[in-house]
């Protein structure tokens, strides 16, 4: 199957039903563009599980441990810092974590950063046989509690697995 990207940003965000947003106590429930970078004012955590045995991988193929790569781009606006959160974990049969990446939460302040895109990524090491699923799960909030899409920015989200 070769070097296969599962999710892309507008997949992942596209894809998601508001029973999946963990956290969300903003108003209208919305995103103002369909292509571009998410804002999240009050927490809001996105996440997808991926069923990888439904994406055509065999059990032997996820058993032999290929490398699963993470990444993520996120930034603020240039008049207000944010909070961002990753965590992406592989699971058993069961939904049970094998492994997990979660990065200290991020506290971006506009005036020391201006605005940058930066990106996040993670490669899993040595995780053992038995993953079948991959949880990815990101977002934040912004610092000023602002009404409205102020806070952190995230796009170009991906899950790779190399075979």
């Amino acid at each position: 199957m070769g070097d296969v990207t599962l999710n892309q940003s507008s997949y992942l965000l596209q894809s998601i039903k508001v029973s999946q947003v963990n956290g969300y106590n903003g108003n209208n429930f919305c995103f103002p563009c369909k292509d571009v970078k998410r804002m999240f004012s009050r927490l809001c955590l996105k996440r997808q599980v991926i069923d990888l045995l439904a994406e055509g991988y065999l059990s032997d193929e996820l058993d032999a441990q290929p490398v699963v790569k993470v990444e993520d781009w996120y930034c603020s606006r240039t008049d207000c810092g944010f909070e961002y959160q990753l965590t992406v974990c592989l699971l058993d049969k069961n939904r049970k974590v094998i492994q997990k990446f979660q990065p200290e939460e991020l506290i971006i302040d506009p005036n020391e950063d201006g605005g940058s895109w930066k990106r996040i990524e993670h490669t899993f090491p040595a995780y053992g046989s038995g993953m079948r699923f991959i949880s990815f799960e990101h977002g934040g909030k912004d610092t000023k509690w602002w009404k409205g899409w102020y806070g952190v920015r995230v796009t170009e989200s991906s899950v790779t697995i190399n075979l």
